[in-house]
C-alpha cells in the first residue's frame, strides 16, 4: 500500500474496522463478484458467509487449486479502506495482507491468480 494510504489505515484504524465489521452484505457480495472472476482461471472457491455456522466475524473466501496441487490455496476477505473503499485482503495477515482495491475486480483476480501460482510453482516466473 502506497504510505499516505497506510498512514490513514493507522489515523481512522478503528472507524474502518466498525465499517469493515458492520457491512456483511457488502463484503459478501464483493467476495461473490471475486469468485465469480476467478472461476474461469481455473480456481475453485468456497464461500464461508454465514457468522454463525462459521464463527468468524467477517465472510471469507476460500480459493484453491484444483486436482493434484489441491494443498495450495489463500482465504481471502473484504475491508474498508479509507475514502468509502474497500480492499480485498488475504485472513490471517491483517492490513498486511493487502491484494487490490475491490474496484477492479479483474485486476483483483489477477492478483490472486499470481499469487496462488506462485505458491503452486515458487521458482518459476509469473509475468
Amino acid at each position: 500500500m502506497a504510505l499516505g494510504l497506510v498512514q490513514a489505515v493507522g489515523r481512522w484504524r478503528l472507524v474502518l474496522e466498525a465499517r469493515t465489521l458492520g457491512n456483511h452484505d457488502t463484503a459478501v457480495q464483493r467476495l461473490e463478484v471475486l469468485r465469480a472472476a476467478l472461476l474461469p482461471l481455473g480456481w475453485r472457491c468456497v464461500g464461508l458467509y454465514d457468522k454463525n455456522e462459521f464463527r468468524f466475524p467477517v465472510p471469507l473466501l476460500w480459493v484453491y487449486a484444483c486436482g493434484a496441487a489441491a494443498d495450495v490455496g489463500a482465504v481471502v476477505t473484504v475491508r474498508a479502506l479509507p475514502g468509502e473503499a474497500w480492499g480485498y485482503f488475504e485472513a490471517g495477515a491483517g492490513r498486511a495482507g493487502f491484494v487490490s482495491p475491490c474496484g477492479d475486480v479483474k485486476a483483483a483476480a489477477g492478483a490472486m491468480d499470481l499469487l496462488l501460482k506462485h505458491r503452486m510453482f515458487p521458482r518459476q516466473e509469473w509475468a
